[in-house]
């Protein structure tokens, strides 16, 4: 094992899957990694399972049913010093083993609705019936409630695959997120992307920002991490994430949160929560919208949760989790 001066000399080792959006985010956390302490990053891209998969890095869990993919075994192992993930995707519960040290400032976390003719969701034509693309059942739900006619059609891939689709005439629309967009930079030509607002649909918990994990015992690397760590972002990510344990539906379930720090009047700094469950095809939708105090971000997201439940929510991921068992 190296030493403690070994290791300040060589580059910071980020794991990362080798899908480009992975890169282009592992890339952007080691550059700000670099800048704030003075040395070198490297990527160690790696092949896992669900490379091609929209929704989640990869299925893979140990023996205590704990998300441990390639990557994050890297990192255990101590073969990388961090990893960076896309924060909607990792599970609810945390690795024992693991911290996430950094989250750096959040991109824009609303969807994106891309088509040819740059449609918003309220202009769609209505002299036929448009087939929009995504995998989500939470945008699936959302669309369907905005717009019955609309057909939704599964699609996988990635990013430019998904956007591909709509620029050869497969499909009419896609829904991505913006933020995708934003750090990939796709080359696809002939395509407009309109963002979603969130009164139209609401994104997934934590959506936009990154996770960057490193082992709980590596002080040096949770050290050098916490320089690029952004207050706002952690707190308002917290509330949504909260929600999203609370209501225990996994980040596939129709459930779509945004948490933003606001200043009031007086100056003080308010927290607001926008929180939805819907069953897969927005039948049942429930929407609230609560505010607290910025420091009570968990509570927040706990108080949200409830509120949810209470109004209909239990009943519709109770059915989700039946239909799941079945």
């Amino acid at each position: 094992m190296a030493t403690t001066d070994q290791a300040a000399e060589r580059p910071w080792r980020i794991a990362t899957r080798r899908s480009a959006l992975a890169q282009a985010q592992a890339r952007a956390v080691g550059e700000a990694l670099s800048t704030a302490t003075g040395r070198p990053a490297e990527l160690v891209p790696m092949s896992t399972m669900g490379d091609d998969h929209p929704d989640r890095a990869i299925e893979a869990f140990d023996a205590k049913g704990l998300f441990v993919d390639g990557t994050r075994q890297a990192v255990l192992s101590g073969t990388c010093d961090l990893v960076v993930h896309s924060y909607k995707d990792l599970p609810t519960e945390a690795h024992p083993e693991l911290e996430v040290a950094a989250i750096p400032p959040r991109v824009d976390p609303r969807d994106a609705l891309v088509t040819r003719a740059g449609w918003r969701l309220a202009e769609l034509p209505r002299d036929r019936q448009l087939t929009v693309g995504t995998s989500s059942p939470r945008r699936r739900a959302q669309l369907q409630r905005h717009r019955r006619d609309l057909l939704v059609q599964p699609l996988r891939g990635n990013l430019t695959t998904r956007l591909s689709k709509v620029a050869d005439g497969h499909l009419d629309a896609v829904v991505v997120a913006v933020a995708g967009l934003l750090r990939q930079q796709p080359d696809v030509e002939g395509l407009t992307a309109v963002p979603l607002e969130h009164g139209e649909l609401l994104h997934a918990p934590a959506q936009g920002a990154l996770a960057v994990e490193c082992r709980r015992d590596d002080a040096g690397t949770r050290k050098a991490l916490a320089r690029i760590d952004h207050d706002l972002t952690r707190t308002e990510v917290a509330a949504e994430r909260e929600l999203l344990l609370q209501l225990q539906g996994g980040c596939t379930a129709p459930i779509g949160a945004h948490a933003e720090i606001r200043t009031a009047a007086t100056g003080a700094q308010r927290l607001v929560l926008l929180g939805m469950v819907a069953d897969p095809n927005g039948t049942r939708l429930y929407r609230a919208s609560h505010e607290t105090g910025a420091e009570d971000a968990v509570t927040l997201g706990r108080a949200m949760a409830a509120t949810l439940l209470e109004a209909g929510g239990d009943a519709v991921l109770g059915d989700l989790r039946a239909a799941q068992r079945g």
